[in-house]
């Protein structure tokens, strides 16, 4: 009975890194109303750092002793694993390349870190959840604290527009989630993933029902991962948002939304593929196509890599389309190429775009391999890794999406993925050829080196994006064993 439930001292460890990730916020919220001078808050990034770390190696724990905990409602396997310890490294690398920039603006206060550790914990709940209802508080979680974070700089008026946009499509693509949740809800009578599988696989419920219940959910997803047509939200957030955040939102929320979608699926709903498979197919060639072809005429950065996250998303659709263990293995593998890749871009517009973002346009990088040639050239990785170029994350990426789609016979999908990809490498170019073959502008002049912790973050995700792309077996080993089937 739930009455007489009492977790045992494995589940606890179970979700030992939600619980760390917890406290240490709420230790730093603490400390915030405590220290009131500006300068004495240097300590709350490796307070930071330190909480993540302790997270990293209580998923490490947890993974040693795998299973279901409370019920039945998370359970602790190599998926959840994955996304928890991918989703714990970006949060890293975020707090990383937001140490400097926060105090460029301003505005070093603990609420920052809480809020990014607060949405990580929100995004390991939804890679661990098995019930439809632990997936709902987990993006909760996971979205008040990025809505905030959109919003954070509360003096700037792009950040407070971004904040509201994101807001208020958010919280109408979880009133379809809700829905979705609720017909299905009343067609099998649980809301388990589990026990929702074998409702569906013995036919005692109307397949249409479950379909229009898997339609609604998938609303809700499509929204959180930017796929069309739920995806106006993304360019306009990230251009609004402090460039540390865009990255944290990019890459995070996204690869927790997609471990959630794949395991929702692939799990629930993975008797009735034939009627969903379609509807995913479509969206995932509409969100290449869009993606790819409104980036291509951006003259903003942030906006630019705003389109580019719609057209990486639809990539990974592909995979969910194979609806296979190779395509979840590929979408998993490409998620953390894409995790490395986004956010280091991202951390090196936060160096150029200075005091205010003033300097975020294309323009703004002429001749900046002249004059930070160390940045420019980590700036070359990513941008060729989002091309797919050989040696780098992105290449493998792409190329098990495909290959998982071409073994699922999806051969009309990979010849239009691979076309929208040579779309995609026109406007990736075009930066290289700013930053390389034009005289430096005001933008460059006399920059400020970059700090510590900057370097640290864009050198690390540049490290990691050229690891994937000539060690690739390291993560697609284990993906492939913790992959859904």
């Amino acid at each position: 009975m739930l009455d007489n439930f009492q977790p045992t001292s494995v589940e606890y460890i179970r979700v030992l890194p939600e619980t760390i990730l917890t406290l240490v916020a709420v230790l730093i919220m603490f400390l915030e109303a405590v220290v009131t001078d500006d300068n004495k808050k240097g300590f709350f990034a490796p307070l930071t750092i330190l909480g993540l770390v302790a997270a990293l190696f209580g998923t490490i724990a947890g993974y040693n002793d795998p299973g279901p905990a409370f019920q039945n409602m998370l359970t602790i396997d190599g998926f959840a694993t994955f996304f928890r310890v991918l989703v714990i490294v970006v949060g890293m690398l975020a707090v990383l390349s937001s140490v400097g920039y926060l105090r460029r603006e301003n505005s070093r206060g603990g609420e920052f870190y809480a809020l990014i550790l607060f949405s990580i914990v929100g995004q390991s709940i939804m890679a661990s959840a098995n019930e439809l209802i632990m997936i709902f508080i987990g993006i909760e979680i996971s979205s008040i604290a990025s809505y905030v974070l959109a919003g954070y700089l509360r003096d700037d008026a792009r950040n407070n527009e971004s904040a509201l946009k994101y807001f208020l499509l958010g919280s109408f693509a979880t009133a379809f989630l809700l829905y979705g949740v609720a017909w299905i809800y009343g067609s099998t009578g649980t809301t388990n993933l589990t026990l929702i599988h074998r409702a569906l696989l013995n036919g005692s419920e109307p397949a249409a029902l479950a379909g229009v219940a898997a339609a609604l959910i998938f609303v809700g997803f499509a929204f959180k991962i930017s796929a069309v047509p739920f995806q106006s939200w993304a360019p306009d957030v990230y251009q609004g948002a402090p460039a540390p955040v865009s990255a944290f939102l990019s890459v995070g929320p996204k690869a927790a939304a997609f471990a959630v979608l794949l395991r929702v699926f692939m799990t629930a709903f993975g008797s009735i593929s034939s009627t969903w498979l379609p509807l995913v197919w479509g969206v995932a060639l509409a969100t290449m196509t869009v993606g790819n072809f409104a980036a291509i005429l951006q003259s903003n950065i942030k906006r630019l890599l705003g389109y580019s996250s719609i057209a990486h998303a639809g990539y990974v659709l592909v995979a969910v389309t194979a609806n296979s263990g190779n395509g979840s293995a590929a979408a998993m593998f490409y998620l953390a190429a894409y995790a490395f890749t986004n956010i280091g871009a991202f951390a090196v517009v936060a160096f150029v775009s200075r005091k205010g973002e003033k300097y975020v346009r294309l323009d703004d990088f002429s001749g900046l391999a002249q004059r930070q040639p160390g940045m420019a050239a980590m700036l070359t990785i990513f941008m060729l890794s989002l091309i797919g170029v050989p040696l780098t994350a992105g290449f493998f990426g792409k190329f098990y999406i495909f290959k998982a789609a071409l073994d699922a016979h999806l051969v009309w999908l990979t010849v239009l993925g691979l076309l929208n990809s040579a779309v995609a490498a026109y406007y990736y170019l075009r930066v290289l050829v700013v930053m390389y073959f034009k005289e430096p502008g005001e933008s460059v002049e006399d920059i400020p080196p970059a700090g510590a912790a900057l370097r640290i973050a864009v050198y690390a995700s540049a490290l990691g994006t050229v690891l994937l792309g000539i060690f690739p077996s390291w993560v697609l080993n284990f993906a492939s064993k913790a992959a859904l089937r």
